[in-house]
């Protein structure tokens, strides 16, 4: 005999797309500024079942509650609730959250990809440019030296509360198909495909289920904690950030090779000077980066929570958020070789230079020295 399928009573997709918008965002000022308008309703991010000694934000970010959107999703409209997120390290995380009760199981799915196809990364759909525009105008004297070139990053979730049933997490797995809602894909997939889509799962009780992907990820918690969409969002936000730090030094990689190019043509005379300024701005780049890297290193604290500990890692490996921080590191590390490099020329200009000063003096004091006719 058939299983019957299991029926949503409680669940939520949410939509989310993270935004770099500037260096760093003053937070307090942020708070201050949302603490003037006419609605209320802010607060700052805190994992709420999870010792603070445990697991805690580096710097708490900032949540804010943005008006409602109207979405028409397989013909029919639904109201989705808008948040954003700003984090200090210059980072805006938008979220829309569509209510997904009382569907079965399919029908569940069927709304996750209808989002997906709405508002996801091929939809080009203009709600995130204008949620977006709103943030920056609210909050633009907060932004510290804002970007110009937008980088994002898009991520979906499928939550549940409540099941009609209430199966243990491997008898869920049993119950419902998780890899048309992770895949995006109604065509059946091939069996190492399923198993690849399935491969990162975590439970910490009977009755909780988090299956990622790279770009997706299904949270089943009865208890209704946040918990995971927070670890989840960090990790979005750092990798955002490395991308961005990325693509800063690929631009200036080259533009440093001209530069120095240039300042070997220089006349010899001036060439300790201009090397040792050329030297201090590769200084201060590579100390600013640094800085800010810091910023998003520590955005997120782990230290006793296993469980969430083995999600942030897990998230970090499927994004790939150490493959892009090795890139950084690898042009910071040409940047500073640069930067010594520059410093011994200077160095070495400059001894040239007083070499030449001494002999100088030497031949005049020869001459004045010498006896006159």
């Amino acid at each position: 005999m058939a299983t019957r399928e299991l029926q949503v009573v409680s669940g939520t997709v949410i939509a989310c797309r993270l935004f770099d918008i500037a260096d760093s965002i003053d937070l307090a000022e942020a708070e201050a500024l949302w603490g003037q308008q006419p609605r209320a309703g802010l607060t700052r991010g805190r994992l709420v079942s999870t010792p603070s000694k445990a697991v805690a934000f580096g710097v708490a970010p900032l949540d804010i509650p943005l008006e409602p959107v109207q979405l028409r999703l397989d013909g029919i409209d639904h109201w989705a609730s808008a948040t954003a997120r700003l984090y200090d390290f210059g980072v805006t995380r938008l979220a829309l959250h569509i209510p997904a009760d009382n569907l079965s199981w399919t029908g569940f799915t069927r709304r996750l990809i209808a989002v997906d196809r709405h508002v996801g990364p091929a939809a080009g759909a203009p709600v995130w440019a204008t949620l977006l525009d709103h943030v920056r105008q609210t909050f633009a004297s907060t932004l510290l030296r804002p970007t110009r070139e937008m980088l994002e990053e898009d991520y979906l979730i499928g939550t549940v509360r409540a099941f009609d049933e209430t199966p243990d997490a491997e008898a869920l797995l049993q119950r419902i198909d998780l890899v048309p809602l992770l895949s995006g894909e109604e065509r059946p997939l091939s069996e190492s495909t399923r198993r690849d889509l399935l491969r990162q799962r975590f439970s910490w009780y009977t009755d909780d289920l988090v299956v990622m992907t790279w770009d997706r990820a299904f949270i089943y918690e009865p208890r209704g904690n946040s918990d995971v969409m927070d670890v989840l969002d960090v990790a979005n936000a750092q990798l955002l950030e490395m991308r961005y730090y990325d693509q800063l030094l690929d631009a200036e990689l080259p533009n440093m090779y001209d530069l120095v190019q240039a300042m070997q043509r220089a006349r010899p005379l001036l060439g300790s000077r201009r090397f040792a300024n050329l030297a201090r701005r590769f200084y201060t780049l590579v100390a600013e980066v640094t800085e800010l890297r810091e910023k998003v290193d520590n955005a997120l604290q782990v230290t006793e929570d296993v469980y969430l500990a083995r999600i942030y890692t897990a998230a970090h490996d499927l994004f790939r958020v150490g493959s892009v921080n090795a890139a950084v590191d690898r042009k910071l590390a040409i940047i500073r070789d640069t930067y010594t490099a520059l410093y011994d020329e200077a160095s070495a200009a400059r001894s040239t230079l007083m070499e030449a000063a001494i002999i100088v003096l030497i031949v005049i004091e020869v001459v004045l020295a010498l006896p006159r006719p």
